[in-house]
């Protein structure tokens, strides 16, 4: 009998041992840049209990808090995420490095704003603020392809992962797409009440869409996580899925009750 056939083990190439790296050096840089977008925010939160002022309005230390804390959760969340999809290693390392940068250049814009005591958005009192302010909307619109793009993929091919973690990254991706369309609806409408001469009335439009926005912004890092920390459980599939289902339908209701108020306020 001659010898049995043995499987060769593949080799990485070069090439693809690079792109490996890559993609772990870009997932660092966005951990790390996520990081320190939250610093920032948590950090202004102190400049807030020191300095005082308005909590609400278009000049106020909430947006450097809320911004670096969102943006920086939303980076590190994404880095995460999109491990599990099926997109192409150069593809992801390119976009998650637009993404951190994305992400620095719009918390920056908004953090520098405020210390100079002005509106981060909308402003377009004199030519500085005016860029400032488009700047920050070239970026909203930077974020939106992005995510887009990635959300998209989820429903290209099935993501990988723990049990659950497919229906927990779609939703979560779709549930975010509502945040991307009420943050443009915001910025839309913002801008063309500027553009016309109301100012004032630009500021308060987008109170109704807040809500909305924040909610659904998330749900691509909590349900994620919540499937992952269910795999760590020794409770049977059938239950995890259970569980799974009922988050999904909670953070939808209430996607759905910030769109109801939204549409009663607008």
């Amino acid at each position: 009998m001659g010898p049995v056939p043995t499987e060769t083990p593949a080799v990485p190439t070069p090439t693809s041992a690079l792109r490996a790296r890559g993609a772990r050096r870009v997932e660092r840089l966005c951990h790390t840049t996520g990081a320190l977008l939250v610093l920032s925010g948590l950090a202004h939160l102190v400049v807030f209990a020191v300095d005082g002022g308005p909590w609400d309005g278009p000049v106020s230390w909430r947006k450097p808090v809320t911004f670096g804390v969102s943006f920086g959760v939303t980076l590190t969340a994404v880095a995460w995420v999109t491990s599990y999809l099926y997109v192409g290693t150069r593809l992801r390392t390119l976009m998650l490095a637009v993404l951190a940068a994305d992400c620095v250049v719009e918390v920056g814009g908004i953090t520098l704003q405020a210390w100079r005591g002005v509106p981060s958005h909308l402003d377009m009192a004199t030519p500085f603020d005016t860029a400032v302010s488009l700047t920050l909307a070239v970026g909203g619109g930077v974020l939106v392809v992005l995510l887009t793009v990635f959300a998209v993929a989820s429903f290209r091919h099935r993501p990988s992962g723990p049990a659950g973690m497919d229906l927990a990254v779609r939703s979560g991706f779709a549930i975010l797409l509502v945040a991307l369309a009420s943050g443009a609806a915001m910025i839309a409408r913002g801008i063309v009440l500027t553009r016309t001469g109301h100012q004032e009335a630009a500021y308060h439009s987008t109170a109704p869409l807040k809500p909305l926005h924040a909610v659904s912004l998330h749900a691509v890092l909590v349900l994620p996580a919540l499937a992952w920390l269910l795999s760590r459980t020794p409770w049977r599939e059938p239950l995890r899925r259970r569980i799974l289902y009922a988050a999904i339908g909670s953070y939808v209701t209430a996607v759905v009750g910030a769109g109801v108020w939204a549409a009663l306020a607008y």
